[in-house]
């Protein structure tokens, strides 16, 4: 069997970085594995780690997309975020606070040119979420009011950032019934004594409101991707599947044989999960994933580490690590005919990925990744320690912990691609364990958007099986 292994960083005797891959290692004892626990509780507190990073300047070729790959594309020197002054910006974790959301974070990751306004709507629109969530009544009934007005006065300029003026125009009219029902829940909740069941029911309705108002905004922000755009991917690549111009909809079930999944007491038959896989940021990482998810590779493959920091799988039986197929001639195969892919990095402010390197190699570490490892769930694509083009087929779930992985502070951003996340569900992989089986693995949405190299579009299932 294959595992991930944590590698820690001696380099530097205070700071513990751990790092998904796929070499084969001997397993830490408990009691080293608290040690190392304490020892990060205790020494890493975001600025020793983000100096560390930021000092490993090592330097090497990339096939970095640059100007010439974006000119075909007129909306590209438009699209930046708007958060971005300069390509130094540091992660979303440098801060005294991480966002944690994964809608949230994959908002921010949609290309939308001249963006600043609907970025400042979408704050505001999410702090309320915040302020519902720990009872600051007033402030979120101030938010609310704040999206009123905003709406009011910036719903012309919203909607002439849309492909479809009419569906944005029908979404911001939605928006906009939502926010008195949601107001007046709030203010029933101020009216109630401080923890009674009428105030939970009142908050309870109030951030279900709050919950279908951000799939709105979604929507809105997803109508403000230009007609036509898709991430630029560097012509060498063109031989392995890509997800271009958009994100798909993966769900997978889960059996525990002999057993039940306990979340927090409540037993389930089942584990189901909904992620969000985002060909904006990761079109070759993203393709790959739902490349197999459509071939059926997932289907039944047990879950091979569960160890506490990831949740991993993706190895299937025999001798080969990752799945056997038509290799790219320009990233080569495995030892044992693996399909392998490119590592595929893209930082904030840049054009495009930047492809078989890491953050570090480029000597930008603690530069803000478009996608950060900033939320329970996030995906990442594993690959053996010292080389960024192995990876194949295996990836892992990330059981993300403010403190002992802080976004733009350890060896996952930047280093690992960031190729979605779980936008529910998520809570089922605290006791997801090892041999637990996927029993369905499906693209539900956003299949549309999956291109295969010439010749391969009906590839035969048969191919995913790994030789014996």
């Amino acid at each position: 069997m294959k595992f991930t292994t944590f590698a820690l960083l001696a380099s530097c005797p205070s700071v513990f970085a751990f790092a998904p891959s796929q070499t084969k290692v001997s397993t830490t004892s408990l009691d080293a594995k608290n040690n190392v626990f304490q020892s990060i509780e205790e020494n890493v507190k975001g600025a020793v780690a983000a100096t560390f990073l930021a000092g490993a300047i090592w330097a090497s070729p990339a096939a970095l997309v640059g100007g010439d790959a974006s000119s075909s594309n007129p909306f590209m020197n438009e699209i930046r975020t708007s958060v971005v002054a300069d390509a130094k910006e540091m992660a979303s974790g440098s801060g005294a606070r991480v966002n944690k959301d994964p809608e949230s974070l994959l908002r921010l990751g949609l290309p939308i040119p001249k963006d600043k306004e609907i970025r400042k709507f979408q704050s505001v629109l999410e702090e309320i979420r915040q302020d519902i969530s720990t009872k600051r009544k007033s402030a979120a009934i101030d938010g609310v009011k704040k999206t009123k007005n905003t709406l009011k006065s910036k719903s012309g300029e919203f909607t002439k950032m849309c492909r479809d003026g009419p569906a944005c125009t029908s979404i911001i009219s939605q928006m906009n019934d939502l926010l008195d029902p949601l107001v007046a829940n709030v203010a029933d909740a101020q009216n109630v004594m401080n923890g009674s069941d009428q105030e939970r029911v009142s908050l309870d309705k109030a951030y279900k409101l709050q919950d279908e108002l951000q799939k709105l905004l979604t929507s809105l922000e997803e109508q403000m991707v230009p007609e036509g755009f898709a991430t630029p991917v560097p012509a060498e690549y063109s031989d392995l599947p890509q997800l271009k111009g958009g994100r798909a909809t993966v769900e997978f079930v889960l059996n525990k044989p002999g057993g039940v999944f306990d979340i927090e007491g409540v037993n389930f038959d089942q584990a189901k999960m909904k992620m969000i896989i985002d060909g904006f940021t990761a079109p070759v990482t993203g393709g790959n994933f739902v490349d197999l998810v459509e071939k059926g590779f997932y289907t039944n493959m047990k879950i091979q580490r569960s160890d506490g920091f990831v949740v991993q799988t993706g190895d299937p039986d025999g001798p080969a690590d990752g799945y056997v197929g038509t290799p790219s001639k320009s990233i080569g195969k495995g030892k044992h005919g693996e399909r392998l892919i490119p590592s595929e990095i893209f930082i904030k402010g840049d054009k495009g990925p930047f492809y078989e390197t890491t953050i570090e190699d480029e000597g930008r570490g603690g530069e803000a990744t478009v996608l950060p490892f900033s939320s329970y769930g996030a995906m990442g694509w594993a690959r053996d320690e010292y080389d960024p083009n192995s990876g194949s087929s295996q990836f892992f779930w990330l059981l993300f912990d403010s403190d002992l992985t802080p976004a733009g502070k350890n060896v996952l951003d930047g280093r690992y691609p960031v190729f979605g996340y779980v936008v529910e569900g998520a809570d089922f992989l605290r006791d997801i364990k090892e041999d637990d089986v996927i029993v369905s693995a499906k693209v539900t949405d956003g299949l549309q958007f999956l291109v295969q190299p010439k010749g391969q579009e009906k590839a035969p299932v048969a191919e995913v099986v790994a030789s014996e």
